[in-house]
């Protein structure tokens, strides 16, 4: 994606160079306060996404057929779907949001990913009718709660509007399921209510500011200007700082911090939302029957709280530890306006829930807060300390999800006799 227009305000601050939003400001106030004007609706926020076209007559059928989602009975305005592209061996390639206007299906990926999605997608057009572009012209803007009516509201008072997502997160939709057996507890992200509001790329100012004033006029403010960020009501724009830290605590899947190169569906609770267990075939599927049905997620997401006291954070890597031995990596890390350090990580699924766990913390995470690296000479990032972290979990430790059969398919077979009686 091109850098948001909203990085040029006198009061954005941008992330780091190379960091997975780099293209989004990362704050324009103090983030805490942000957090609370989204959970209020009154906040809009730039998320770093890529957005890829698929049209023609087939593009439904298609997408449908390489997807985990069932996309075919996609209708303009009914606020789309969440699908995800696998491999052969049911790993995440690729996470989608899809919305179709009836002409176009738009595919939201994460910034960065939308060539590497239309590559793939354009190996597997055969003789389909169908095209695939990324579409540079086309930017998310975000909200939660009535502030998703509200961001659409303004981004078609400004003529900007292009299409909106609703994300399904943490409902279970038609065909999906969740790891949550034997949880007993409501889910934490059961009030988080997440509109994406598509809208034309060059205008994304020109809608923060319509939706800061709550009225259908831009106030003659361009793109880059400065403007006040509170607005009507209390309106204010949001960085990306804010939106992750609810998204963690809504336990919520992100392709580009949780998702490694093993990542099977399953691990990350992601049956609730973008897999449809009913569909027809599609490259993954064998993984994700088989892993329903006869086995189990070798790993599962958690939210840590981690202990604050010390002032020193981990960063995306870190490892996670029961005593001395590895049992997991953290994924994303946030500070939350109620609960403090927060993360969420993948935990191999034996880990007792109860279990009191360490996170590393390396001595680039204590000096900067930046990621750690191997640095020029390849030489490991040296743990200087370590903070205790209590586990929230996503994913059972059973490993069984509410669709999964109550008993092994076969489990009696291998009692059962097959010499013929003499």
């Amino acid at each position: 994606m091109r850098p948001s227009p909203l990085l040029a305000r006198a009061d954005a601050v941008a992330n780091p160079a190379g960091d997975l939003d780099a293209a989004v400001p990362t704050r324009y106030d103090d983030p805490l306060r942000e957090q609370n004007a989204l959970t209020g609706g009154r906040a809009a926020c730039a998320l770093a996404r890529d957005v890829v076209a698929v049209t023609g007559p087939d593009r439904l059928t298609w997408l449908t057929t390489l997807s985990s989602q069932q996309l075919t009975s996609l209708t303009p305005g009914d606020g789309g779907v969440e699908a995800l592209l696998l491999d052969a061996q049911g790993r995440i390639t690729h996470a989608l949001a899809c919305v179709d206007d009836g002409e176009v299906l738009l595919l939201v990926t994460e910034a960065g990913r939308g060539a590497a999605l239309a590559e793939f997608l354009e190996s597997m057009r055969f003789m389909l009718r169908v095209e695939v572009a990324v579409h540079e012209d086309v930017a998310v803007l975000a909200a939660l709660g009535e502030g998703g009516a509200a961001l659409e509201e303004a981004a078609r008072a400004v003529g900007a509007h292009v299409a909106t997502w609703r994300d399904p997160w943490p409902g279970v939709v038609e065909g999906g399921t969740s790891y949550d057996v034997g949880l007993g507890r409501e889910h934490p992200g059961a009030g988080y209510r997440a509109t994406w509001v598509l809208v034309e790329a060059e205008a994304v100012g020109e809608v923060a500011q319509a939706f800061l004033t709550g009225t259908d006029q831009a106030g003659g403010a361009a793109s880059g200007g400065a403007g006040a960020v509170l607005g009507v009501s209390g309106r204010r724009l949001a960085g990306s700082l804010a939106w992750e830290a609810l998204r963690v605590e809504a336990g919520r899947p992100r392709w580009g911090r949780e998702v490694d190169a093993r990542t099977i569906p399953h691990e990350l609770d992601w049956l609730r939302t973008a897999v449809h267990l009913h569909k027809g075939c599609y490259p993954g599927q064998e993984t994700v029957a088989r892993t329903l049905n006869l086995g189990r997620p070798p790993r599962r997401l958690t939210i840590l709280q981690l202990d604050g006291f010390t002032g020193q954070l981990p960063v995306p890597g870190a490892v996670v530890r029961l005593g001395e031995r590895v049992v997991g990596t953290v994924t994303s890390v946030v500070r939350h306006v109620d609960y403090g350090p927060m993360a969420l990580a993948l935990l191999r699924r034996g880990v007792p829930v109860e279990a009191p766990l360490t996170v590393e913390v390396t001595e680039a995470d204590a000096a900067e807060g930046a990621a750690a690296t191997a640095g020029a000479a390849g030489a490991e990032p040296i743990a200087v300390s370590r903070v205790d972290a209590a586990q929230e979990p996503l994913v059972s430790p059973e490993g069984r999800a509410q669709a999964s059969p109550a008993e092994r398919p076969g489990a009696g077979l291998g009692s059962v006799s097959l010499r013929r009686d003499r």
